[in-house]
């Protein structure tokens, strides 16, 4: 893993000293830039607190690279942090978002259950408690349990890093202001990716973007 946070380094290294930093979607938000990284003794306190460990590439991540920062879409979140409008806060285990870090995450495959989702009618009341029965079934944070958010992908979608369960160090993506539910992120014939593939791949296509040196 060493070996991969090196080669992170300096690809962030690159993109930030270049003379035209290439366009890549949200380094308005991060210029490249990472958080400092915490401690070793932070990122256990976070770990006993949860009762959960964290995914190893991703502690590795934390304590050796930043906490947070640079990264996909707007970048990665602090441990313990989510997006708030154009804000950042901390979030709470059954903060009506946030399920239970210790409890298995529940899905092993895509999920996106609309059961239950009222059509419009023209009685408008009606409508409005079918509809706030559905979110809270919907938006429950039992369906996210044994994940954390990590990034923010705009207009209310998001990643999530999934640290309890047979899904643990795979990240998934939450669809559901799209009505498109939660499924496992993909990269090329991978069909699951862990936090530092997931990572790397972002890094891969912004360096990409770089001028390429005339010899």
């Amino acid at each position: 893993m060493n070996r991969r946070i090196e080669r992170i380094r300096n690809g962030l290294e690159r993109l930030r000293s270049a003379k035209r930093q290439p366009k890549v979607f949200g380094v308005g938000a991060h210029g490249f830039d990472l958080n400092p990284p915490l401690s070793e003794s932070a990122v256990r306190k976070f770990e006993a607190k949860h009762r959960i460990p964290l995914p190893e590439d991703y502690r590795g991540f934390l304590v050796h690279l930043g906490n947070g920062g640079a990264g996909p879409f707007y970048g990665v979140f602090k441990l313990g942090e989510m997006d708030d409008c154009f804000d950042f806060r901390k979030w709470k285990e059954g903060d009506g978002f946030v399920g239970k870090l210790s409890k298995p995450f529940p899905h092993k495959k895509p999920w996106n259950d609309l059961t239950g989702e009222p059509e419009e009618t023209d009685d408008e009341e009606e409508y409005e408690k079918a509809l706030e029965a559905f979110d809270e079934r919907y938006w429950t944070p039992d369906n996210v349990n044994g994940a954390i958010p990590i990034c923010h992908e705009g207009c209310a979608n998001r990643d999530w890093l999934v640290v309890t369960g047979p899904e643990a160090g795979h990240v998934w993506h939450d669809a559901r202001t799209d009505q498109k539910g939660l499924y496992p992120i993909a990269i090329g014939k991978k069909k699951r990716v862990t936090f530092l593939e997931w990572y790397v791949d972002w890094l891969n296509q912004a360096l990409a973007k770089l001028p390429k040196h005339r010899h």
